[in-house]
């Protein structure tokens, strides 16, 4: 297991948060997700074998940009 965090733009509200949440969910070996709206960021527990990548792309295909792994 890992843990990968990730700085998210675009999110406004708790609506986007459930979102970006659930997409993060969507990855294969996710098993853990905490979003914050208030620091802008996603903290993920994960398999070994979950890439940053494959992250970034789940979150960027609702329209929210990831900008870097923290």
């Amino acid at each position: 297991m890992k843990e990968i965090e990730l700085k998210i733009l675009g999110m406004t509200c708790e609506h986007c948060v459930r979102i970006v949440k659930n997409a993060l969910y969507s990855v294969e070996g996710v098993s853990e997700v905490e979003v914050s709206l208030h620091e802008k960021s996603a903290r993920v527990k994960a398999e070994d074998h979950v890439s940053f990548e494959s992250l970034r792309s789940a979150v960027e295909s609702w329209g929210y940009k990831v900008v870097d792994e923290v």
